[in-house]
């Protein structure tokens, strides 16, 4: 199994190398020569457990990667910090699946790679004979970045270098993040936005002069984005499982057809999706939902992608995203692998214009996607609405997925089962979802908002946030966006070093 960069190079690479690199040098991101396939009978599969589940995909992708690495990287992974017995488990409510994916310790489906990341990470190093510090620069619109502090507290030779965006977190993100221990673990905040923290974290990955001083003091930067292969390829792993537990339960037959509907911002959980058919997982549509940021949705359906545009503060904010990295990935398979065509898109997009348009046929390739948003309004209107008529109280990202789903089967008519992708607990958006569920507007402290969410739902609190007003605050970095490469330097104390 080999892999190689979306922009060209004719470097083909093991997963171990990609993983660690995280990022080509020609800045394309690193995909599949050729897709893996399912080559057992899904009956076969109703049996096996996430654990066993996860070595079968994970193995297909990461084949250089011995079964005890895997195993021990598995094991390691999905233990006892996981809340729920199934990992992932899948809950029906009014004929509607919702796949949980916030059982980890960050409350968010992040925690479903970056649990497995610093043990692939770490193999793969030692696996090349990398003898440096690993150094993990992350941006985060909210949960890659505590799941990035969670799975690498501590892990030896690595320090992780989160930034996020000062008014662009939910409360309870910000204050996962700014009480994370470990003697590795660095959180800034940024007087920016997401795509601000990302595109400095990928000019930083890109500064060639930059790396030579890094390794001159024995430092190697890679990645906890979905850029990094090894933060992809695990997601995967959930489609598969939420197709074999349908089965388990007999809701489905084997070989039919199921709907996938994915909040999304980055594009890197929906693409694992896609991954997850091109596997042969038998899926009808994926179907892609965004906030009042919709430039995806608006790309599915005219197939230009435009940044021009208001960016917007929503009550979704892990889907405050223009620029989604994963998508380079799902324009590489579309184009039929066209490098050169990549390329100039990638330009596009970063130059002034800041807008592409992909070809007629790039665009009858993306029939797997259907495109929607929601707005504020109607994602509280949705929490309130599935809670009334469930009993089931999702959070605000879900809420998005939810009221899409609504709006594709009203213009498709289409009665294919299907499953929600749910990406967070509602206790990490907690003022949004009480008021969804109590149509006012609260004023509370933000804590305060836990305990009565709990006591008007019933919802037990989750153990990681029960009692986080009253862990001590450990980082407190701010910076502007230009200031991004200072701040690792001070970080690594790197003019100390030379």
């Amino acid at each position: 199994m080999k892999y190689k960069s979306t922009r060209g190079n004719d470097e083909y690479i093991t997963s171990a190398e990609a993983i660690l690199k995280g990022l080509s040098k020609d800045k394309g991101l690193f995909v599949p020569v050729e897709f893996p396939v399912i080559d057992i009978d899904f009956s076969e599969m109703v049996h096996m457990n996430y654990k066993e589940v996860a070595f079968y995909v994970l193995k297909k992708f990461l084949d250089d990667f011995s079964d005890e690495e895997l195993k021990d990287a598995i094991e390691k992974a999905y233990d006892n910090k996981f809340e729920a017995e199934e990992i992932a488990p899948l809950v029906e409510k009014n004929g509607i699946y919702f796949l949980e994916l916030y059982h980890g310790k960050t409350l968010a489906f992040k925690d479903m790679a970056l649990s497995i990341l610093p043990h692939l990470l770490t193999k793969a190093a030692k696996k090349l004979g990398e003898d440096k510090k690993i150094v993990i620069l992350a941006a985060t619109s909210g949960d890659t970045g505590k799941a990035a502090l969670e799975g690498f507290a501590n892990v030896k030779d690595t320090e992780v270098i989160v930034f996020y965006p000062v008014n662009g977190v939910s409360e309870i993100q910000r204050r996962q993040m700014i009480t994370q221990e470990g003697n590795n673990t660095h959180v800034v905040a940024i007087n920016g936005n997401f795509d601000d923290a990302q595109r400095g974290v990928k000019e930083i990955f890109n500064d060639d002069k930059f790396a030579e001083i890094m390794a001159d003091c024995d430092y190697v930067f890679s990645s906890a984005n979905s850029i990094n292969i090894g933060r992809l390829v695990p997601q995967v792993v959930y489609y598969v499982y939420s197709y074999i537990q349908l089965l388990r339960r007999g809701a489905i037959k084997v070989g039919e057809r199921i709907n996938f509907v994915v909040p999304t911002g980055n594009f890197g959980n929906i693409l694992a999706g896609y991954y997850a058919k091109r596997m042969g997982l038998p899926i009808n549509k994926l179907i892609c939902a965004s906030n009042e940021n919709n430039v995806l949705s608006d790309f599915l359906s005219t197939g230009v992608y435009d940044v021009n545009r208001k960016f917007t503060l929503t009550k979704s904010p892990s889907m405050d995203i223009l620029i989604s990295s994963n998508l380079e990935r799902l324009l590489y398979e579309i184009s039929n692998h066209d490098e050169g065509l990549i390329r100039t898109m990638m330009k596009q997009l970063e130059s002034e214009e800041k807008q592409y348009k992909i070809t007629p046929n790039m665009q009858k390739n993306l029939s797997d996607f259907y495109g929607g948003f929601a707005t504020d309004d109607e994602t509280l209107i949705t929490i309130k609405k599935v809670y009334d008529s469930s009993n089931y109280v999702i959070d605000t990202h879900t809420a998005v997925a939810y009221n899409v789903y609504e709006q594709y089967k009203k213009e498709t008519k289409d009665k294919t089962k299907t499953v929600i992708v749910s990406t967070a607990s509602p206790y990490k958006f907690t003022k949004s979802v009480l008021d969804g569920l109590m149509d006012k507007n609260y004023e509370e402290n933000e804590f305060e908002m836990i305990r009565l969410l709990s006591k008007i739902t019933g919802l037990d609190i989750p153990k990681p946030i029960k009692h986080i007003d009253q862990k001590p605050i450990l980082h407190f970095t701010e910076c502007e966006k230009q200031e991004m490469k200072t701040v690792v330097k001070d970080i690594l104390h790197i003019e100390k070093r030379k």
